[in-house]
């Protein structure tokens, strides 16, 4: 029997669930309806340490021009932005992504700008989140969400490829390397999801970082801005790819949100 990708596509409060033979296609080689968030497999199953490559980019960029992610192994950050995919690596080198890579796990949309946001100034990452959050038109919607300004300050991290049999999420990222940069411009990539997703992704802002210059960039696990635009894409359907090796659902209850906030910000 052939591999079957389960799909998982939720549209507002809505929730229907499929399984087809291949991927979802889109005659005439149409992209994607812009208004759909495309996932490949959940964050439970990341935590858990579901980390080999399930679906190549070749087939990821169809669906999105931005967005963010990890490779086969847990091998760095994947960034997308403006239809270009970038990895970052624990070296601190930033790649282009090539097609025959894969992910575990990837979350992309093509991004239009549905409302603006001008910020002064943040001092941190929960400084960021206290003020954003209050412009969001709903608690119970998903964002996709671009920050372009200047960033006096950057922490951010990659971490080094895994080998089988995998650790756990939490206990990969103590092997993580953390990049300071202090004085930059770039521009961050991320999305926001409601607490009704824990186990599918990552409630709250989960974002990635690239400077202007495409040569450095991340995980945020904090960060200060200046003179800032953010920019939000109301992504109201959801379409979750889910790996044929299983594992997926039972792991949508989610970590403790504690063990989540680590693998998160901690660093």
């Amino acid at each position: 029997m052939r591999d079957r990708t389960f799909v998982l596509l939720c549209v507002f409060c809505g929730v229907v669930v499929g399984a087809a033979g291949t991927w979802f296609a889109f005659p005439g080689g149409e992209r994607a309806d812009p208004d759909i968030l495309f996932q490949v497999s959940t964050i439970g199953t990341l935590m858990e340490g579901g980390f080999g490559g399930v679906t190549p980019f070749g087939e990821i960029t169809k669906h999105g021009d931005f967005g963010i992610g990890t490779f086969d192994h847990l091998d760095g950050e994947m960034v997308a932005l403006d239809g270009k995919y970038f990895q970052v690596t624990s070296d601190g080198a930033v790649r282009a992504v090539r097609d025959e890579m894969t992910a575990p796990f990837a979350t992309v949309t093509f991004f239009e700008t549905d409302m603006t946001i001008s910020l002064a100034r943040a001092d941190n990452f929960t400084d960021f989140c206290r003020q954003a959050e209050v412009f969001l038109p709903s608690k119970d919607q998903i964002y996709a969400v671009k920050i372009r300004g200047e960033f006096p300050s950057v922490r951010a991290r990659s971490v080094p490829p895994q080998e089988e049999p995998y650790p756990r999420l939490v206990d990969a990222v103590r092997n993580q390397s953390v990049f300071v940069f202090e004085k930059t411009r770039g521009t961050v990539v991320g999305f926001w999801f409601p607490g009704a997703f824990e186990g599918l992704n990552v409630p709250g802002f989960h974002l990635h970082y690239i400077t202007d210059d495409r040569k450095a960039g991340g995980h945020v696990l904090d960060f200060s801005l200046e003179n800032a635009t953010i920019e939000i894409d109301i992504t109201p359907r959801f379409l979750v790819t889910l790996t044929p090796a299983g594992g997926n659902l039972s792991a949508l209850s989610g970590a403790g949100r504690g063990e989540l906030e680590k693998v998160e910000q901690s660093g």
